[in-house]
């Protein structure tokens, strides 16, 4: 599904560049604001060590967003570029568990080490191009081709660390014209799935942790284009 929608945006986006030629096109700037929420659903395996284990995880936030957009629009097509200049967290709270390792020494006394693990996220950089088509002067129907940036904010006792991730989604979406400059829509993001992976050496044994995620977005927007 997802290679049909970007294969069906750049069909639309060479038919813009060709169309531009015969029709006025009309060419605005906006704002926008918007109620999103981002959900997540994400997993970290331990493997490498002795025993492998995995802990699930779901989590949301609800937050206001804003973004500048340029668009330019022809009989009932409008192309553009969405850009959001601000950061969001994937979580409303920061996420901190205790584990307790436990390893046995040569004289056979066992040690018990606490380490104490800090995880969050954010998302930063989110660009959408985007193709609205006008079903009539009030309804339109948006699809989109979404690019944001994953930032992992970890404090580990383990001594490792996750990097970074850029991904990518496709956003379907429907839109009220109110009037001339004002508009509202409904969309959902459909992001890919992210995998980072971090590795620590522990007593002699090299442990690869792994982060995977699927995140998804809705939100309600209401933009004013100039």
């Amino acid at each position: 599904m997802k290679k049909i929608a970007i294969n069906f945006l750049a069909v639309l986006f060479i038919s813009a560049l060709s169309l531009t030629k015969a029709f006025a096109v009309d060419f605005t700037l906006g704002v926008s604001g918007a109620i999103a929420n981002l959900q997540a659903d994400g997993s970290e395996t331990e493997t490498g060590a002795v025993s492998a284990e995995t802990t699930n995880k779901s989590v949301s936030n609800t937050f206001a967003t804003g973004s500048i957009f340029a668009e330019a629009k022809f009989d009932r097509l409008a192309f553009g570029v969405d850009y959001i200049p601000m950061d969001a967290d994937v979580s409303d709270a920061t996420h901190t568990r205790t584990d307790t390792e436990t390893s046995v020494t040569g004289n056979q006394k066992a040690v018990s080490t606490a380490r104490t693990q800090t995880a969050a996220a954010e998302v930063s950089d989110h660009v959408t191009i985007y193709a609205n088509y006008y079903m009539n002067d009030n309804i339109y129907l948006h699809l989109g081709y979404a690019s944001v940036d994953v930032v992992t904010n970890e404090s580990l006792d383990t001594g490792s660390s996750y990097g970074n991730a850029s991904i990518n989604g496709i956003q379907y979406g429907i839109g009220l014209q109110m009037t001339d400059n004002l508009r509202l829509e409904a969309a959902y993001t459909d992001y890919d799935n992210v995998s980072i992976t971090s590795s620590e050496a522990r007593t002699g044994v090299t442990v690869n942790n792994k982060v995977s995620a699927d995140l998804d977005t809705t939100q309600l927007k209401l933009s004013y284009h100039f």
